[in-house]
């Protein structure tokens, strides 16, 4: 099974410094120990162009990229983030997604001047026909998450957490394919920090897996399902959660849209509903039999200091402006 190591991701920080934005931490209130990662302030929007920056950067130095350019099957947050990196390296982007992509991400990658295609309805459609371009084009092919420079890149988010928190016991991500939890694993491992990966409960393609014991289809329905959608989670992720502390815990949608609304409500953050799928987790792990070993939320012990991270903000953010209901 393929595994990364610290030094994969030390290597990552190296490459990209510089070309991404450090992250923001804000406590979310004063004395309670629990901070946010406030990512969705990286570039394009999301954690992902730390990836992207990696897998394009280490392409040019090694010359392995190719003047057809590259490729990338997306939800749309990795395909935003790779076309952003294509634009820099001054080559073309091909993002294909699924038909039910939100429009605001699709606009945004015409904004940064890929060529989007789109197919089927799911990730995994989209994955499809990208696979069969770069066959076809000779264009190098990206993965939204299941490569080891793209989780490597995403893994660069958790030194810089640690960095700023050094007495951090437990940081919370949430999970669609698995590269932002195999990179954040792998170092947070090294500092010697508890993972808490959070799903939605009808989309755990990595709950599954811890199941199973190696990477299962899963079927896909959430309301976070246009970032958080992957059918199968990559064996890095797997991998990671093996020789790490790693927790895997679900929470349903109604929390999903409800720590979304908090959010906004309470700190006017626009955020996507898989960033408020992490910062769920807290909020369900109020339920019985939460945080142990695989139930609904995480409650963190008296005195544990805890970090969400805020994965990405490429929302439609009109249903914010509605009363919240609540």
């Amino acid at each position: 099974m393929p595994q990364l190591s610290y030094g994969d991701v030390k290597a990552a920080a190296d490459r990209i410094a510089g070309h991404v934005r450090p992250v923001a931490l804000a406590e979310a209130d004063p004395g309670t120990g629990l901070w946010l990662a406030l990512e969705l302030l990286q570039h394009t929007g999301s954690f992902k162009a730390r990836g992207a920056q990696n897998f394009l950067q280490a392409h040019r130095e090694a010359g392995t990229l190719p003047d057809t350019g590259v490729t990338i099957a997306s939800g749309g947050n990795a395909g935003l983030a790779c076309a952003w990196a294509a634009r820099q390296q001054r080559v073309r982007a091909t993002v294909f997604v699924p038909t039910t992509a939100p429009a605001v991400k699709v606009a945004k990658l015409r904004g940064y001047g890929a060529e989007v295609r789109q197919a089927g309805s799911e990730y995994a459609e989209a994955l499809a026909a990208c696979e069969e371009f770069a066959a076809t084009s000779g264009a190098l092919a990206a993965h939204a998450y299941d490569h080891p420079l793209i989780a490597a890149g995403a893994g660069t988010l958790l030194t810089e957490i640690h960095r700023q928190l050094p007495g951090l016991d437990t940081v919370v991500v949430a999970v669609g394919g698995g590269g932002l939890l195999a990179g954040v694993a792998t170092a947070a491992r090294h500092h010697g920090i508890r993972t808490v990966a959070v799903e939605p409960e009808h989309s755990r393609a990595f709950h599954a897996a811890v199941e199973a014991g190696h990477p299962v289809d899963v079927p896909v329905d959430s309301v976070a399902a246009d970032a958080l959608g992957a059918r199968r989670a990559t064996p890095l992720a797997l991998a990671a959660a093996r020789d790490g502390d790693v927790r895997s815990v679900l929470v349903p949608d109604a929390a999903i849209v409800r720590a979304r609304r908090g959010l906004w409500d309470d700190r006017r953050l626009a955020v996507e509903h898989a960033a408020a799928t992490a910062l769920a987790a807290l909020e369900a792990g109020a339920g019985e039999g939460a945080g142990e070993g695989g139930g609904y939320g995480y409650r963190p012990e008296p005195g544990e200091q805890v970090c969400v991270v805020l994965c990405g903000a490429n929302t439609d953010p009109t249903d914010l402006a509605a009363p919240a209901g609540r």
